[in-house]
């Protein structure tokens, strides 16, 4: 079952609410449609009802903005890797990656505020060769431990040309849910979707040392369109 909003974007994006929060718009649905014929059975005060029709909407919209899925047009293309997620460019650095590579990679971090898109997508096609939950600590996505001691999920995919790139979901201060879609030995594609982190956060991206970089710092990604690098 999908939800499809009427309103298309600019770029004549389709919108659809993600199925990770189709619990939580019925149930706000719900909750208002009974809190505001409770109000009106009981005729209150013109104050409370706008009160209450005012929570109820602020509910409703805050929860329609943080699960919309928009439709994403994939270019897929092999020497590419594709954004996984919305949000902006915060990191990029080479560093050592500790828990597959153990060598030296340059990582590219994107930071997913609350009023981002909060898909995450693949940002190379291949097979799923290694994949890990890590429950966690859910310090604020910026601080220099949350790559390690949050709450995350590590994925990395080896593409057709051999090459591995591992992306890691990791949760915030406020993203404390975070969903997956794959494992091991699963054969995924470009601009598809693998996971889920509710309300924010970030992800991580760790690529040879000689891959060409296509983004800078600061910049704003679109997940499963903007290509930030080359391999």
């Amino acid at each position: 079952m999908k939800f499809i909003a009427k309103l298309r974007s600019q770029n004549q994006e389709i919108m659809y609410f993600h199925k990770e929060g189709h619990s939580l718009i019925l149930s706000t649905i719900a909750i208002s449609s009974v809190a505001l014929a409770t109000v009106f059975l009981f005729d209150a005060p013109v104050w409370v009802s706008c009160l209450v029709g005012t929570v109820c909407l602020f509910f409703l919209i805050t929860f329609l903005q943080f699960f919309r899925n928009p439709t994403r047009t994939t270019v897929v293309n092999a020497s590419h890797v594709i954004a996984p997620a919305d949000g902006k460019v915060v990191v990029i650095e080479k560093t050592v990656e500790n828990e597959y590579f153990k060598d030296e990679r340059i990582q590219i971090s994107i930071f997913m505020s609350p009023i981002n898109v909060h898909v995450n997508r693949n940002p190379v096609s291949g097979v799923v060769k290694f994949f890990k939950y890590h429950p966690g600590l859910f310090l604020v996505a910026w601080h220099p431990k949350a790559s390690t001691d949050n709450e995350r999920t590590t994925v990395v995919v080896e593409n057709e040309k051999g090459t591995p790139v591992l992306f890691r979901q990791i949760a915030g201060a406020l993203a404390k849910r975070i969903k997956w879609y794959v494992k091991e030995g699963d054969r995924v594609a470009q601009g598809q979707e693998f996971g889920f982190i509710k309300f924010g956060s970030r992800v991580d991206i760790f690529l040879p040392i000689d891959a060409k970089i296509q983004v800078q710092l600061n910049q704003v990604t679109r997940g499963g369109e903007t290509v930030i690098a080359t391999i």
